[in-house]
């Protein structure tokens, strides 16, 4: 039945996959761009962890953007979520610390640069990762 009402399982199962290829498509959008302008981005990146004490900052700038761009990939073909989206949480997580925090809440408007839009990812990230989580045994 096409145009009737869908059962709140559908419902619920269709608000997960929009916002699991949501999710991933934004984060696959950031990873490009730094990818295709790999220099400065990347190594401009690289050198920013450097200078706050990351050994071989340039490596962990190179994986962080190839994260950026293969994890989404498994998100949105549905294969190992829970794993794809803890990787993520962690880089949002550091960058939210690191790059957002100082700035304050507010992306724009009372502040520039804030952490509210991280926040949002990471909610939407534990949200995804939790309702994907292998099951345990009874």
């Amino acid at each position: 039945m096409l145009l009737g009402p869908r059962p709140q399982s559908d419902r619920l199962e269709t608000s997960l996959t929009l916002l699991r290829i949501g999710l991933a498509v934004l984060i696959f959008i950031h990873g490009a761009h730094r990818a295709a302008h790999w220099d400065p981005n990347v190594t401009g990146f690289g050198e920013w962890l450097s200078s706050l004490g990351f050994p071989m900052g340039f490596y962990w700038a190179a994986a962080v953007t190839v994260y950026e761009l293969v994890a989404p990939l498994f998100l949105i073909a549905r294969r190992f979520v829970t794993l794809a989206c803890l990787g993520h949480i962690v880089i949002i997580a550091l960058g939210a610390v690191l790059v957002h925090y100082p700035s304050g809440w507010f992306v724009v408007g009372a502040g520039r640069n804030g952490m509210e839009y991280s926040v949002l990812l990471l909610i939407g990230l534990i949200a995804v990762a939790w309702a994907h989580a292998p099951k345990r045994a009874s």
